[in-house]
């Protein structure tokens, strides 16, 4: 394998990891579906990640039609995407819960007043959430032009999904096993390569967008 894929592939992995959160989605799941029995709880699951996937494909295939309707620039992209996921990878170091990744608090009282909770909260915005709709969009544009590259971003795409349905079907032994200083030290460790993965992004995003050198310029006219 190209080493070129073989790193697409690794740092989408990574990033789709940090961003879905296979283990506090199943967390939440396990909280959500208590009153479910354990077909009804399989059921669901494979409901919310099928809905997901549909949901992440889309934007993986529709994503850079979208920027070019909308105007967008890969490089406003690359740093919006940055900061983006730089807030997310700072609130799982820091163990918080934020709209991007997880549900907020009004979300969460709506979803335990629903009956079928696997298209909302479970497939959005639990897994297909903002943070991994950005990263999707941000990674196949990354790999633009080359096929293989964006062959890779959707097989850890899909890898990624497939880890998260075997969580969501071990929630309540997930959550039971590693209890909640075990879930948070997992976050926490994903949430540091994903702040070393936006903070790449941002950098890339300022230097393909040329304000670097049209900065730079008028300090070498003057000297």
């Amino acid at each position: 394998m190209p080493s070129g894929v073989l790193e697409a592939f690794s740092v989408a992995f990574t990033t789709f990891f940090a961003t879905i959160g296979p283990i506090d989605v199943a967390a939440m799941f396990a909280i959500f579906s208590g009153d479910l029995d354990a077909k009804e709880r399989r059921l669901t699951a494979m409901r919310g990640v099928l809905v997901a996937s549909v949901i992440l494909f889309l934007f993986a295939l529709l994503g850079e039609w979208i920027l070019s309707i909308l105007g967008i620039s890969l490089a406003a992209l690359r740093a919006a995407g940055g900061v983006l996921l730089l807030l997310i990878g700072i609130d799982m170091v820091a163990a918080n819960g934020s709209g991007a990744t997880t549900t907020t608090r009004e979300e969460r009282k709506e979803a335990e007043a629903k009956a079928d909770i696997a298209v909302f909260p479970l497939a959005t915005p639990l897994i297909a959430g903002p943070g991994a709709i950005g990263a999707v969009i941000l990674l196949m544009a990354h790999a633009e032009g080359d096929y293989l590259q964006q062959g890779a971003v959707a097989l850890a795409l899909l890898l990624v999904l497939l880890v998260t349905l075997a969580a969501l079907l071990l929630a309540s032994r997930l959550q039971t096993l590693l209890g909640v200083t075990g879930m948070h030290m997992v976050s926490r460790v994903f949430g540091v390569l994903l702040c070393a993965l936006a903070m790449q992004f941002l950098f890339d995003g300022i230097a393909q967008s040329g304000l670097l050198g049209a900065v730079s310029a008028p300090q070498q006219i003057s000297g």
